[in-house]
Parts: structure tokens; C-alpha cells; sequence
């Protein structure tokens, strides 16, 4: 129909002032209640176990090391991380009209790629400092002095926040067509890059080589430091000796294998298995359910975690009862 305007006349110049509308995880009212109920008991989950590390970390004396100090930056990324998409999930879960402002929408977009960067970095830190510890056990301190972690911290904040931009400027960049629906619960980059009615392959390459970089580089910074620290652990005599020092890793090497094999699903899955609901499942757990999985899995797998925690716990009892006592 000629009188039919076309796709490409019905394009959103890209600074125009617009609403984006989220398809969301589900239209069915009990599922809703229910996904609401369940999101918001792991939402409020990894606040206390991620904040609660933070202050085990920052008040128990023993935990005052290398490990611990990139430990509690993770943790507070974990709540940044999640607090980027939790709560406006949940709002949009019991309201019909699922709406985000596009200065909104970019913020988010820039700042989940950001902290999620970072944390890939900051993960191959702590990899690295494992390698220390484990095959320069007496230089330890040495080379893992505050001078070098405090740049390290900052240096995988700088990368991430820097790989973010690129990604959101060129995103936000595009003309949109007449359609602002998202088909997705917050603004992940691949559902707006199908809003376009330009060409997106510069994007996706974008995202695969720039993005699959970072993947290759902290990936291979973990593979090189745990092959190392392998090979000193297996030179080790006793099997106590052995397990003592593979303990200190496995937490570490626990949440590395769920957080990159997450990402991997996400973004570097076969063209021909790709569909924007298999991503919106996988996006549930690597937004939702990782960050109240690691402050978990240290918790439980980490002996100096659980002494710590045990300290603290008879330290304020006894506080208490000395203030009951007088």
C-alpha cells in the first residue's frame, strides 16, 4: 500500500525524546506474583549476604589480606550489579505498563555492562593473586602489597567502564523504528540492537571481537594462573599440604566457571540457536542469581570465612553479656 508509510520513514531519530516498553518474562498475573515473590527473597538475599560480607570483611582482623580486600570490592560490585536490574524488574512485575525513559535505559545499559566488565577483570585479578600466594607463598605480601591492589581494583574499573561506553554510544546511536517495545525484562544491548532499522552487523562485531577480547584475555589470565598453581600444588608431599591449598581456590575457581560459562551461553552461543526468550532465561540467572551465589559460595566453601563469621558471633555475645552483666 503506497500510502502505507514505510519502515524506514517511520525511523526515531535517535535523540528524540521516547518510552521504551518491556515485554517483561511473563503476561500471566499468578506467574507474575509468583516470579515476584521468588525475585524479590533473592533480591533481598544477596543484599544481606553481600553487604554482610563486606562488614565480616572490614571488621574481622584475619581477614585483612590480598584476597579479602579484592573479595569485598566483588561483593560490592554484586550489589551494584544487581541493584542495576533487580528493582525496576520487580516494579515492572506487578505493574501492566512495563515503561522505561531512554536517558533511563541507557543508564542502565551502560552501567550493567560496566560493572559486569569489571567484574570480569576483577575476577582475573584475584586469579593472579592466587597464582601468588599459592606458588610465591613468602613473597606474598610483597607483590600483593596495597600499593598494587588498589591500582588492580581501579585499573579493572577504569577497563570496564571505558568498554561500556563504547558499546552504549554506539547502541544508543542507531535510528530507531516506530516500535519502543523491548522484548526483554531490562535493556539488554541485543534486544535493542532488533528496535534498529539500520544495519547493526558494526554492533554485533563490536560485541564479538571487543567483547569476546576481554572474554579471551581474563579467561586466559585464569586458565595460565590456575595451570601454575596446579603444578606447585601437585609438587606438594602431603595430602594434607595438597588440600589446603587447593581449598583457597576453589571457591574462587567455583564462582569464575558460572560467572564466564553464564556469559558464554549469553553472547557467544551458535547465530542458529539464538532466540531473545532463551536469552531473557539465561539473563535471569546471570543478572539475578549469580550475585547471591558468590557471597554463598565463599561463605560455605572458605574456612576462614565461616571462623571469621563464628568470631564475630561470639564476639558481640560476649559484648552482650557483659553489657547485661552490668
Amino acid at each position: 500500500d503506497a500510502s502505507r508509510p514505510s519502515r524506514e520513514n517511520r525511523k526515531t531519530p535517535p535523540h528524540t525524546t521516547i518510552e521504551f516498553m518491556f515485554v517483561g518474562l511473563t503476561d500471566n498475573p499468578i506467574l507474575q506474583v509468583f516470579l515476584f515473590m521468588v525475585f524479590l527473597a533473592i533480591y533481598i538475599f544477596t543484599m544481606v549476604g553481600n553487604l554482610g560480607m563486606i562488614v565480616l570483611i572490614k571488621f574481622s582482623p584475619r581477614l585483612h589480606t590480598p584476597m579479602y580486600f579484592f573479595l569485598c570490592n566483588l561483593s560490592f560490585l554484586d550489589v551494584c550489579y544487581s541493584s542495576v536490574v533487580a528493582p525496576k524488574m520487580l516494579a515492572d512485575t506487578l505493574v501492566d505498563k512495563k515503561s522505561i525513559s531512554l536517558a533511563g535505559c541507557a543508564t542502565q545499559m551502560y552501567l550493567f555492562i560496566a560493572l559486569g566488565t569489571t567484574e570480569c577483570f576483577l575476577l582475573s585479578v584475584m586469579a593472579y593473586d592466587r597464582y601468588v600466594a599459592i606458588c610465591n607463598p613468602l613473597l606474598y605480601h610483597v607483590i600483593m602489597s596495597l600499593k598494587v591492589c588498589i591500582p588492580l581494583v581501579v585499573g579493572s574499573y577504569i577497563l570496564g567502564f571505558l568498554h561500556s561506553l563504547l558499546h552504549t554510544y554506539f547502541t544508543f546511536k542507531l535510528p530507531l523504528c516506530g516500535s519502543h517495545e523491548i522484548n526483554h525484562f531490562f535493556c539488554a544491548i541485543t534486544a535493542l540492537l532488533s528496535l534498529s532499522c539500520t544495519d547493526t552487523h558494526f554492533n554485533e562485531l563490536l560485541i564479538f571481537n571487543i567483547a569476546g577480547l576481554i572474554e579471551l584475555i581474563t579467561i586466559l589470565t585464569v586458565l595460565v594462573s590456575y595451570i601454575c598453581i596446579h603444578t606447585t600444588i601437585l609438587r606438594i608431599h602431603t595430602a594434607k599440604g595438597r588440600h589446603k591449598a587447593f581449598s583457597t581456590c576453589i571457591s574462587h575457581l567455583s564462582v569464575v566457571t558460572i560467572f564466564h560459562g553464564t556469559i558464554l551461553l549469553l553472547h557467544f552461543r551458535p547465530r542458529t540457536s539464538y532466540t531473545l526468550d532463551t536469552d531473557k532465561i539465561l539473563s535471569v540467572f546471570y543478572t539475578v542469581v549469580i550475585p547471591m551465589l558468590n557471597p554463598l559460595i565463599y561463605s560455605l566453601r572458605n574456612k576462614e570465612v565461616k571462623d571469621a563469621l563464628r568470631d564475630t558471633t561470639e564476639r558481640k555475645l560476649k559484648l552482650k553479656a557483659c553489657r547485661f552483666n552490668w
